[in-house]
């Protein structure tokens, strides 16, 4: 074999199997983010996964919901599956913090810009009540944007809250409470409810 074909061909043949790795790891986002929805749901639902710029459309949705996976901080592990109003309002928060991660930004100026974005109205909070399903039961969740702390939580439902706290519903706060407010007092607070089970099936690929 010629010497100058030999590293072509170990080019060719490493490149071949970046885009397998990088083709199974799409897979495997898709798969998980479809986890967060309940079937019947996510069958219709767009899906949304990490590209090099930030998220990229891997489906279209067909009813209006669109499921994700998203790492509110890096060592999170979060699938959600949001409704229309999560996909006009919450979405466009995921995707900010996506594209700023992508390009390097530090965490603590992603928190400034997503901050600046919803003072400037860029980011809004939902304008009615709706859903977000987290059934994955691969949750990790953040517990601490600044300490970057995240913790495994189980299936769950969170329903939108601008401004509301868990004092507002009777509740302490903690996990342990039949539902709490997370993000309290913000335009994006979202009521979390347990669910009693995760989706319990396995979705197919596109």
């Amino acid at each position: 074999m010629s010497h100058r074909i030999a590293p072509v061909l170990l080019l060719l043949a490493f490149e071949t199997t970046a885009r397998a790795d990088e083709a199974t790891e799409r897979d495997r986002e898709i798969a998980l983010a479809l986890e967060a929805g309940p079937p019947n749901v996510t069958a219709k639902a767009g899906v949304l996964v990490h590209g090099k710029t930030g998220y990229v459309t891997a489906r279209e949705s067909r009813n209006g919901f669109v499921c994700v996976v998203d790492h509110r901080i890096p060592e999170a592990i979060e699938p959600q599956c949001l409704d229309a109003e999560g996909v006009k309002t919450f979405l466009p928060k995921l995707e900010l913090v996506a594209s700023l991660r992508a390009k390097g930004t530090p965490e603590a100026e992603i928190r400034e810009k997503v901050a600046a974005a919803f003072k400037s109205g860029a980011l809004k909070a939902p304008a009615r009540s709706g859903v977000i399903y987290m059934l994955s039961p691969h949750n990790v969740v953040t517990i601490d944007d600044v300490k970057r702390i995240a913790a495994p939580f189980p299936p769950h439902l969170m329903f939108y809250a601008p401004n509301l706290t868990s004092a507002d519903l009777g509740s302490d706060g903690t996990p342990a409470s039949p539902l709490f407010v997370v993000d309290e007092k913000t335009p994006h607070a979202l009521i979390i409810v347990p669910a009693a089970t995760g989706a319990g099936h396995a979705h197919r690929a596109p």
